[in-house]
């Protein structure tokens, strides 16, 4: 036991390194979607996230765009706690039976020009949940969707990359 004490003591954390915050993918992703957003809006764009039945997975990493290690605030990128005040429906997991209505009152709530985004595998309809019996199919069979963010769940750059693409599809188009 006391081994075993002291061995904890003096071991180091096993975890990953944070990305440095002068990180030159981060900062450039973040200012070209800053500039895209500012053309296309005039502001910054406001993103509504919904969980409509996911794992958490994609939550983390969605709300890892906050801390302070990416910081997406200061390119212009904030959560709105309402659909009233969205551009953007950042929508997780596969969409459960108990999640459909809430999902599509929430897509009714958000004002046009509203984009919906699918994040993480089994929004996308190739996850491990997406063919549950508890489940109604990915966001696809629910809303239409605009963009599609693989992986699980993806990484926060990642949603940034796929964010500024949206964003540079609907100035283009």
């Amino acid at each position: 036991m006391r081994t075993l004490l002291l061995r904890s003591l003096f071991a180091r954390p096993v975890t990953i390194g944070a990305p440095s915050p002068e990180d030159a993918a981060l900062a450039e992703v973040g200012a070209a979607l800053e500039a895209q957003a500012r053309r296309l809006f005039g502001r910054s764009i406001t993103i509504r996230e919904v969980d409509a039945g996911s794992c958490n997975g994609c939550e983390l990493e969605i709300h890892a765009l906050s801390n302070a290690v990416y910081d997406v605030e200061r390119f212009g990128i904030r959560f709105a706690a309402s659909p009233r005040h969205a551009d953007v429906l950042l929508v997780t997991g596969p969409v459960t039976k108990n999640m459909k209505v809430a999902l599509e009152r929430t897509y009714a709530a958000t004002p046009n020009p509203k984009w919906v985004v699918a994040v993480g595998d089994c929004a996308c309809g190739c996850g491990i949940f997406a063919e549950s019996y508890a489940t109604v199919g990915s966001v696809e069979a629910v809303l239409p969707v605009d963009l599609h963010i693989k992986g699980c769940p993806p990484r926060p750059i990642e949603l940034l990359r796929g964010l500024l693409a949206l964003l540079k599809s609907a100035t283009s188009g």
